[in-house]
């Protein structure tokens, strides 16, 4: 549903919450409904009987109508609930939904705590497997991706099988080849009866594979073989290994699923070995923070494999992902991206036209580059058929859902996404950003909890567990002594804590470590909730420290770079939204106002609740900044009243808010999202 667009002008009082001012003749504010890098949680439930659905304001006004015109009393109830009608109507018939009206009805997650223990299931399911990495025992190291490859095709080609139950590698990874495994509680943690191992050997032109599958129930080895061949035979031996253990398991194999597994991806290896290590590197940008470096060496990857082998359909697949992810994230939000992205995803469509894969590859295209939803639910449906073990399938449906607002369809969503990879540490810390957004502060530290368990020496999981205390109570030590911690056990973590460290030391007014992090901030920027330019940083720490003339040099940097991007992305709303930062910084009052409301114009709840909810966040900060205090504090009650991240930490300690300390509207606020203390 779509907001009617209504004109505003610079100097006109607008409460933001789609850059546009309220209509006349209503006396409050009507919000949109609605509200960013969540992935079976076997020992938490996302979602009660308690969460509402979106059917119960209809339902609920139903029941309070049923029955209640037999008194004057019973009259005062109708027209009290005909008035919530019609303004629910009126929000509904222009794009707005209910948030303001009555907090209540909107969906929400639960704050349930996360056990750090998965509760393991009396029985598991046949007919299913883990295929665990492999290792690696060439004396040359560099062959290491080989065994990844092995592993990684093997996996691919059972999890096409419809009549297994096939754990994803995500799971599987966290498990490291090289060391000693207990099968049993491998097994039961994954909640397979089978799993494979094995070793890969490279030596010259020759490759020794070792494969051995264990029924873990009972740690008896069923089957072990080993092959050796030259190289150009080593994906026969893939399919060998995946035809007996579908014999062993007694899988009904169809003729389709056979086709499936005897595919080669690649006659050239050189290309398959470029393969691998993008999709290593696609793989790991979940909260990194040189996200955008690493995009783009999986990009450079994914072209060299391509010009080796130009049918080479799973290395269209990985690079239509990347420049997908490059447009989505507005890492490169212009038409020559998506262009790029358009030119893969046709290569993808004529190897392959009717694969699951490239279903999959669609529904990704048309969700992060034309937030075409409708159109993505469709290709994600027909990929489910193919791909009947792929989680990422229920994972992009729960991001979709999300988007939309739909958070308890988000949750459902993604708990059955974890049924089949359910040590997911991306998805975990996923759901972590959901209960972020809802201020769920307890329950977003839970998952992250688990999440570390899983990786405990993960940077960013690490990092952003520390962050919960500063945005939950205010209290910055523990991402202080985070970033610390990290840089003292390697040094070289810097440009991926650049943001964070960043973040504190403003927090903390502690100009030394804010020059520090400025120093190991990408060239590129950073890519936190929105994307900023290395020199709008420099800028704010200078506007944080008093330094003026050094804050003006920064964002005229930043607003040359920036007027080159929204030339670039004329619709593109995040960038309008950073550009209004800037002129705000410069005191370019008229020009910050018009970006920021346009901003929020251009990308609305309605279509993006996760980003949309952002900008209408620095509408705020730009106010802030413009001098307009009471249009400050409108904003803020505004955003707070929408899932956001915009927290009691973030307003009691960032600069960004210095201008409002004092006044009472904007204290009272502070002090309402103030943690409770507990009772003694």
């Amino acid at each position: 549903m779509r907001g009617i667009s209504i004109p505003c002008s610079a100097s006109s009082p607008v409460v933001a919450t789609f850059g546009c001012s309220k209509p006349a003749g209503l006396e409050h504010v009507l919000l949109f409904n609605g509200r960013q890098t969540v992935r079976r949680l076997e020992s938490m439930s996302l979602y009660t009987d308690e969460i509402e659905n979106e059917q119960k304001p209809a339902r609920m006004i139903r029941e309070r109508l049923a029955g209640t015109a037999s008194s004057l009393d019973a009259n005062r109830k109708i027209k009290r609930v005909l008035t919530t009608v019609l303004l629910i109507t009126i929000a509904s018939g222009m794009g707005i939904g209910f948030w303001s009206l009555s907090r209540q009805l909107a969906p929400q997650l639960i704050s349930a705590p996360v056990s750090s223990k998965r509760s393991v299931p009396t029985s598991l399911p046949e007919k299913s497997i883990a295929v665990l990495p492999f290792e690696n025992l060439s004396e040359d190291k560099q062959n290491a991706f080989f065994a990844d490859g092995v592993q990684d095709d093997i996996l691919t080609a059972l999890s096409k099988v419809a009549d297994l139950k096939v754990i994803n590698r995500t799971s599987v990874n966290t498990y490291a080849a090289g060391r000693q495994r207990n099968l049993s509680e491998i097994a039961q943690s994954l909640g397979v009866a089978y799993v494979l191992e094995g070793n890969v050997r490279r030596s010259g032109e020759n490759v020794s594979i070792t494969a051995q599958l264990t029924d873990a129930r009972t740690t008896e080895c069923l089957w072990a073989e080993s092959y050796q061949r030259d190289l150009a035979g080593v994906f026969a031996i893939h399919s060998e290994i995946v035809q007996r253990i579908t014999s062993l398991l007694h899988a009904n194999v169809t003729s389709t699923e056979q086709a499936a597994i005897e595919e080669r991806p690649t006659k050239d290896l050189g290309a398959y070995g470029l393969y691998v290590r993008a999709k290593a590197l696609i793989a790991t940008i979940s909260l990194n923070a040189q996200i955008n470096e690493k995009l783009r060496e999986a990009v450079q990857l994914l072209d060299q494999a391509i010009a080796r082998d130009q049918d080479f359909y799973l290395a269209y697949c990985q690079l239509s992902a990347a420049h997908d992810y490059l447009y989505f994230f507005g890492l490169d939000h212009t038409p020559s991206r998506l262009a790029l992205a358009d030119a893969a995803l046709k290569a993808v469509v004529r190897l392959r036209p009717n694969a699951g894969e490239t279903h999959l590859a669609r529904a990704n295209f048309f969700y992060r580059c034309y937030l075409d939803y409708d159109h993505a639910r469709t290709e994600l449906a027909l990929a489910q058929h193919a791909l009947p073990n792929n989680s990422e399938i229920f994972e992009v449906t729960g991001y979709i859902d999300r988007r939309q607002g739909l958070w308890n369809e988000s949750a459902r969503s993604l708990q059955r996404a974890l049924e089949l990879d359910p040590r997911n540490f991306f998805m975990l810390q996923q759901i972590a950003l959901s209960y972020q957004e809802f201020r769920q502060f307890g329950a977003m530290a839970a998952a992250l909890d688990r999440a570390l368990m899983l990786i405990p020496r993960d940077l960013d999981t690490r990092v952003t567990r520390a962050l919960v205390d500063l945005e939950w109570r205010a209290d910055p030590r523990p991402l202080h002594e985070a970033v610390s911690k990290i840089l003292a056990e390697d040094p070289a973590a810097a440009p991926d804590l650049a943001a964070q460290w960043l973040y504190v030391a403003l927090c903390e007014r502690d100009a030394a470590a804010a020059s520090q992090a400025l120093v190991a901030i990408p060239a590129s920027g950073i890519s936190t909730d929105l994307n900023f330019p290395r020199s709008w940083c420099q800028g704010l720490a200078a506007r944080a420290r008093g330094d003026a003339a050094a804050a003006q040099a920064a964002f005229v940097a930043a607003r040359a770079e920036l007027e080159r991007t929204v030339s670039e992305q004329p619709n593109y709303g995040p960038a309008f939204c950073v550009l209004g930062l800037i002129d705000a910084g410069l005191g370019r009052k008229e020009d910050a106002l018009r970006e920021g409301r346009h901003a929020v114009e251009l990308l609305p709840i309605t279509k993006d609740s996760i980003d949309g909810a952002e900008l209408m966040k620095y509408l705020g900060v730009i106010y802030v900044w413009c001098g307009e205090k009471d249009l400050a504090v409108d904003q803020i009650a505004a955003t707070l009243k929408i899932p956001s991240t915009l927290s009691y930490g973030n307003l009691k300690l960032h600069p960004y808010w210095d201008a409002l300390r004092g006044e009472p509207r904007f204290e009272q606020i502070v002090a309402n999202l103030a943690p409770k203390k507990p009772e003694k």
